[in-house]
């Protein structure tokens, strides 16, 4: 397995996800991270495109995901969205956190809620 990795981090996305009709319907602010692993000696050697994983592509796959239809659970989201970089992209193994940024916790003082799934291939 590969050691190198193309990192994405912070991708900031209003959506309608939770387990509360009000977070489906007002929606609140998410963060994903994604860490794609895949060998990339050979787009280090060569400087092509075309020996690499797009970054602008694997934002897309998480956009598309966090885009979509309300899921009640972050571990849907994540799980969702590893599976597709699997299977869309010749990665050896992924790991993407969802994170509320301002999870709905009555007196929870608290940065965010997050759930992480690392899924090889």
């Amino acid at each position: 397995m590969a050691s190198d990795r193309i990192i994405l981090e912070a991708m900031s996305f209003y959506a309608y996800h939770g387990g509360g009709p009000e977070e489906q319907s007002l929606g609140q602010p998410f963060q994903v991270d994604l860490e794609a692993e895949l060998d990339l000696t050979a787009a280090g050697s060569s400087d092509s495109r075309d020996d690499t994983v797009s970054y602008t592509h694997l934002y897309r796959v998480v956009k598309e995901v966090m885009d979509s239809e309300p899921r009640s659970l972050l571990e849907s989201l994540a799980e969702e969205i590893a599976g597709r970089c699997l299977e869309c992209f010749p990665l050896d193994a992924v790991r993407v956190r969802v994170k509320k940024t301002r999870p709905p916790i009555k007196g929870g003082v608290l940065s965010g809620a997050a759930v992480e799934v690392y899924r090889t291939r």
